[in-house]
């Protein structure tokens, strides 16, 4: 898409240059003036992958034709077209790496101080001047610190939900594993009198172990430094209709459960219920004009999946990119092999769906 977008840019300066080289009847020298101008606007194809270079490239001509200028006492020259230039100091301060901004910066000061001595007209336009041509690089700046500070909070979001996940696994592990005890000691002692007891015991401690060694899989990844253990009660299925009994009257909130939904693996379940909770909270809050919000749960004998609409307006503020909330379910929904989507319906209001395997199992 940017790629297309570029080359469009490049298109229209490209026909901007030779109708400005050619209809304008003040260029001092107008072929060279007309071939800079071609020659420096490929440039912003590659402006993104490699700035520094291409700041070379097009300040060091403009260098270059600047000394030219004033060794002949001409005064300002080039084309209007040629100030898309400002798009590279741009560039080179969004996505250059520390030294190319280092190395970039003084060509570009050189370049404008050149620019303004060949034209100089009193230390307020060359203030002035610093200023308009240095905007793009502070603009370049501010978007790569704001890019790089939303990366990191989403990152944040990451490893909260994955603490969050290996606190709840750590839970449903501990409870397989006492019952693999209680059932071993039990095999232990009908063992001489019973056989068949023994037996069915180690059968129960089979599937026991079975189903921790697939929760512990689910742990591979998550870090859980040092914070103090939760000892609410683990959420789960039966808990998703008591979130529309707490979310008010405005709007209602209808839950609607079917499908096998009795024997989910305790992970599944408290991953369930967590997305639930966070799709109705969203919906309260953003959702501008809605008059109702639908949970759906359905289960079969693979898949799990959750529906979460609302008809609120189709774009209200706040709603039109996804937000960290989104990113924190998402990431619950890929630790256990599952899909999540959100975003605006067709026609009016916002859905959440995802998708998670039965077993709770990673791909």
């Amino acid at each position: 898409m940017r790629v297309g977008r570029d080359w469009a840019l490049v298109a229209v300066l490209v026909i901007s240059a030779v109708l400005e080289g050619s209809f304008r009847s003040d260029l001092i020298w107008r072929p060279v003036e007309l071939a800079l101008a071609l020659m420096l606007v490929w440039t912003l194809l590659w402006r993104r992958t490699r700035p520094l270079e291409m700041v070379a490239i097009a300040f060091g001509a403009i260098i270059a034709l600047s000394i030219a200028s004033i060794a002949a006492d001409k005064g300002s020259v080039g084309l209007y077209t040629t100030g898309f230039v400002l798009l590279l100091p741009y560039a080179l301060f969004r996505w250059g790496s520390g030294r190319e901004v280092i190395l970039g910066l003084p060509i570009i000061l050189v370049a404008y101080t050149l620019g303004i001595m060949a034209d100089y007209t009193g230390v307020g336009d060359a203030v002035a001047g610093f200023a308009f041509g240095l905007f793009p690089a502070g603009l370049g700046a501010l978007v790569r610190y704001q890019a790089s500070y939303q990366a990191n909070e989403k990152e944040q979001i990451k490893l909260r939900e994955r603490e969050q996940l290996a606190r709840e696994l750590h839970d449903t592990v501990a409870h397989h594993v006492s019952a693999i005890a209680v059932r071993a000691q039990a095999g232990q002692v009908v063992a001489a009198t019973d056989p068949q007891a023994a037996v069915d015991s180690l059968r129960v401690v089979e599937e026991e172990a079975t189903r921790a060694l697939t929760e512990m899989r689910l742990m591979v990844g998550s870090l859980r430094e040092g914070e103090e253990a939760d000892l609410a009660p683990q959420r789960g299925i039966a808990d998703i209709e008591r979130l529309a009994q707490g979310s008010g009257d405005s709007p209602p909130v209808t839950v609607e459960l079917s499908g096998a939904l009795d024997d989910l693996p305790p992970s599944v379940g408290a991953a369930v219920y967590r997305l639930t909770q966070e799709s109705i909270t969203n919906a309260l809050r953003h959702a501008r004009h809605a008059t109702r919000i639908d949970v759906t749960l359905d289960a079969d004998t693979q898949w799990v999946r959750l529906t979460v609409t609302d008809d609120g307006d189709l774009i209200p503020a706040g709603r039109g990119k996804p937000g960290y909330g989104i990113v924190g379910m998402s990431e619950r929904a890929a630790l256990l092999g599952g899909t999540l989507t959100a975003g605006p319906q067709p026609d009016k209001g916002w859905v959440v769906s995802a998708e998670l395997p039965r077993t709770g199992a990673t791909v």
